[in-house]
C-alpha cells in the first residue's frame, strides 16, 4: 500500500504479542512474522522490544541486568486497509502458537516517505521569505492604502501601529467588504484611469480608516520557525500571506504562497523526489477537483455571470461541445471586454447586485484562450513548476482525448506540496 492510497483512509492496526525465544521453522518468531508481512505487501510493520512483561504463564520477564531474561515480551504492529489485515491475518495467525493477536480501528492522517516530501520543511522561514515589505499604518484612510495596493499592485499588505508592531492585515477583500470598494484588485488594474480616478474619489469620501476595516489580529509566523510550520499555519487559517517577525516581533519580511511553492521546485527538492520508489510521486490525478466550473463557448454574457455567482468563482473554463478547454474567462475579463458604459453595470453584477447589462457577447469573445492544461499523470512537480513558470493560477487537467476531467489551483498545489493531512481540507 503506498502512501497516497492510505493517507487519509480508514484502517487497521494489527498488534501481535509474543516472547523473544519464539521460533517459526526453526526462525525467530518476529523475524519471520516481518517477512510474511512484507511478502503480503503490507504498508509496513514495527517490531518493538518490551523491558518486562508476563504473559498467560505468570511468569516475569525482564531486562533488568541483574535478572536477565532471555524471553523478552516482542510486540509487532502493522497498519493498512481492512481488506490487507484481514487477507493478512489468516496468513500470519497460524504462525503464533502462543500469544495475543488484536485488532483495532485507527485513522492515518499522514503516511509519506521521506522522499515524496518536495517541500524542504525544516528550512528556517528566513531563509525563504520576501525581505522586501510594503506596509500600510493603522491610521491611514481607506482611499491612501488603496492607492498603495494599487501602485504596487499588492492585494494584502500588512498593516502597523506607531510603535511599528503588526496590528492586521488589509486585503481588497477587506476594502469590498468594508469599506466600499466596488472591484478586486485584479480588475482595477486593468481598468482606465478615468473609472479608476472615479472609485478612488468615492474612497476619498469614507470616513474609516485602515485600523476600521482590517482584518485583525494578524496571523504571523517567527524568522526562525520551520518553513513546515509556517505552511501548516497558512493553510489552517486560509492565508496566502504571513508577515515574518524577528525575536524582537518587529517585522522583516513576508511569506508568501509562491515563496513556498518556489521551493516545491528547487534543484534540492528534485533531488529528493527523483530518490523516491516507482509510481509513489502524488500526481495531478490524485489531487485535482473533480468539480469543475464550466461555461460553454456559445453562452450569453448573463450565462457567463449566473455562472460565476453560481459557482462562487473568479474564473470559468470554456469547453466545446466534447468537453474540450478552449480558454479561460476570468471576472476582470468580464468586466474589460464588455463596453465601457457596460463596466460599472457588469461589477454590481459580478456582486449580485443588479441585473446583467444587455451586451451582446459571448463566452468565446470574453476568454483568454491561453489554458494551460495537463494528464492525470503529470507528476506535482512537473505541474508547479509549469504553474509558476508560465504564471498561471489554474491548471486543467484533461484525458486522453483532451475532454477536461479535473482542475488544480495554486492552493490544492500547496497543501499537497507540503503533504497536509488530507482529511483536514476539502477539495
Amino acid at each position: 500500500m503506498s502512501p497516497k492510497q492510505l493517507t487519509g483512509k480508514k484502517a487497521k492496526r494489527l498488534m501481535i504479542y509474543i516472547g523473544e525465544s519464539d521460533k517459526w521453522r526453526g526462525k525467530a518468531l518476529h523475524v519471520a512474522l516481518l517477512e510474511t508481512l512484507r511478502s503480503q505487501g503490507m504498508a509496513g510493520a514495527t517490531v518493538t522490544r518490551g523491558l518486562a512483561g508476563f504473559g498467560a504463564h505468570s511468569v516475569v520477564h525482564t531486562a533488568n541486568i541483574l535478572v536477565l531474561s532471555m524471553d523478552l515480551p516482542l510486540i509487532i504492529q502493522a497498519i493498512d486497509t481492512p481488506e490487507k489485515i484481514d487477507a493478512v491475518l489468516k496468513v500470519v495467525a497460524p504462525m503464533v502458537g502462543e500469544g495475543l493477536i488484536t485488532l483495532d480501528d485507527v485513522e492515518v492522517v499522514k503516511y509519506t516517505h521521506r522522499y515524496l516530501n518536495p517541500l524542504p520543511a525544516d528550512k528556517h522561514v528566513s531563509e525563504v521569505m520576501t525581505h522586501k515589505v510594503i506596509t500600510l499604518t493603522d491610521t491611514m484612510s481607506v482611499a491612501e492604502a488603496w492607492g498603495t495596493m494599487l501602485k504596487h499592485l499588492l492585494k494584502a499588505l500588512p498593516v502597523l501601529n506607531k510603535n511599528g508592531e503588526v496590528v492586521g492585515m488589509l486585503t481588497d477583500e477587506d476594502l469590498l467588504d468594508r469599506a466600499g470598494l466596488e472591484q478586486h484588485l485584479s480588475i482595477a488594474e486593468r481598468l482606465d484611469e478615468h473609472m479608476l480616478q472615479a472609485e478612488f474619489t468615492a474612497l476619498q469620501k469614507s470616513p474609516f480608516k485602515v485600523a476600521d476595516v482590517m482584518t485583525s489580529p494578524a496571523i504571523t509566523v517567527r524568522e526562525d520557525e520551520s518553513l513546515g510550520i509556517a505552511t501548516v499555519r497558512m493553510v489552517e487559517h486560509g492565508i496566502k500571506r504571513l508577515p515574518v517577525l524577528n525575536e524582537s516581533g518587529k517585522l522583516i519580511g513576508v511569506l508568501s504562497r509562491v515563496d513556498v511553492l518556489k521551493q516545491v521546485v528547487s534543484e534540492e527538492a528534485k533531488k529528493r523526489v527523483a530518490k523516491a520508489p516507482s509510481g509513489a510521486a502524488h500526481t495531478l490525478g490524485d489531487i485535482m477537483i473533480p468539480e469543475i466550473p464550466t461555461i460553454q463557448e456559445d453562452a450569453s454574457l448573463e450565462d457567463v455571470i449566473a455562472r460565476f455567482l453560481e459557482a462562487d468563482t473568479r474564473r470559468l473554463i470554456v469547453i466545446d461541445m466534447a468537453g474540450r478547454p478552449l480558454g479561460l474567462i476570468s471576472d476582470a475579463d468580464v468586466v474589460t471586454r464588455v463596453r465601457p458604459a457596460a463596466q460599472p453595470g457588469v461589477m454590481q453584477a459580478l456582486r449580485g447586485r443588479k441585473n446583467v447589462p444587455d451586451e451582446k457577447i459571448t463566452a468565446s469573445q470574453l476568454m483568454s484562450r491561453q489554458v494551460l492544461s495537463a494528464s492525470p499523470s503529470t507528476p506535482l512537480m512537473d505541474a508547479t513548476h509549469m504553474m509558476l513558470s508560465q504564471k498561471r493560477k489554474w491548471m486543467v487537467v484533461v484525458d486522453a482525448d483532451g475532454k477536461a476531467i479535473g482542475l488544480v489551483d495554486r492552493q490544492v498545489l500547496f497543501k499537497a506540496a507540503m503533504h497536509y493531512p488530507w482529511r483536514y481540507y476539502s477539495m
